[in-house]
């Protein structure tokens, strides 16, 4: 569950650790930059260990922010965490490159990140996964090094939204779910440049954004019934 402000930030609700860990190759291609930015390995197994206790609380997302409050012992520190946003050109770049294979749009709105789509988006300078140096933080609490336990919690539990969704990434870049669609929408109509009627286009926009609706219901109810431990009919999965 996550609830929108009037600013556009996105916070998700308090998160309880993965059943199965991290599944994702772009899951853990974030928790490699989390590794990467932390100078102690003792920082890091702290901020592991108030992650999956559940010491975070709702983590915000923004355009080039990551915000949130961790709880150690009786004190609470708030850590937030900066990924460099996209310039309007790059954003442009990578609508080009969803665009560009039939199947991407449903993919990601499935919650699917294809590879082939991170490496030409990395080829034209718009990349999504962030490294180490990248991930600066700053946090309430007196520690010496940045990121801190605190941020490398926050950072931690990033990685498990990110691994359900990675169109989180998108939105730290500065390009949320909303804008994604409506510059893809905009361009499969033609835009102000008339582009738009070759692979891409309005049908395989469409038919893709079908497809990833369809998933997702599936995925609901799948979820509803398997919590509800009642039997999976077959026509379902």
């Amino acid at each position: 569950m996550s609830v929108v402000d009037r600013a556009g930030r996105v916070t998700h609700a308090r998160l309880a650790p993965p059943r199965t860990g991290i599944r994702s190759w772009w899951g853990k291609a974030w928790q490699r930059a989390v590794e990467e930015a932390a100078y102690a390995d003792a920082d890091l197994r702290a901020g592991r260990t108030l992650a999956r206790r559940g010491e975070v609380g709702g983590i915000s997302i923004a355009a080039g922010s990551v915000l949130a409050a961790v709880r150690e012992g009786d004190d609470a520190w708030t850590a937030e965490v900066s990924v460099p946003v996209l310039a309007e050109e790059e954003q442009r770049a990578l609508v080009e490159v969803v665009a560009a294979e039939a199947g991407r749009v449903a993919a990601l709105l499935s919650g699917e990140l294809p590879f082939d789509l991170v490496e030409h988006a990395d080829e034209i300078g718009a990349e999504l996964l962030p490294y180490g140096g990248e991930l600066a933080a700053r946090c309430t609490c007196d520690a010496y090094l940045d990121p801190c336990r605190h941020a490398l919690a926050v950072l931690v539990q990033t990685g498990w939204l990110v691994d359900a969704d990675p169109l989180v990434l998108f939105a730290l870049r500065g390009l949320d779910r909303e804008a994604l669609l409506a510059a893809l929408h905009e361009r499969a109509a033609g835009g102000p440049d008339g582009i738009g009627q070759g692979p891409g286009g309005v049908t395989e926009l469409a038919d893709d954004v079908e497809v990833a609706a369809d998933a997702m219901v599936r995925a609901q109810r799948l979820v509803a019934l398997m919590e509800a431990g009642a039997d999976l009919p077959d026509g379902l999965v």
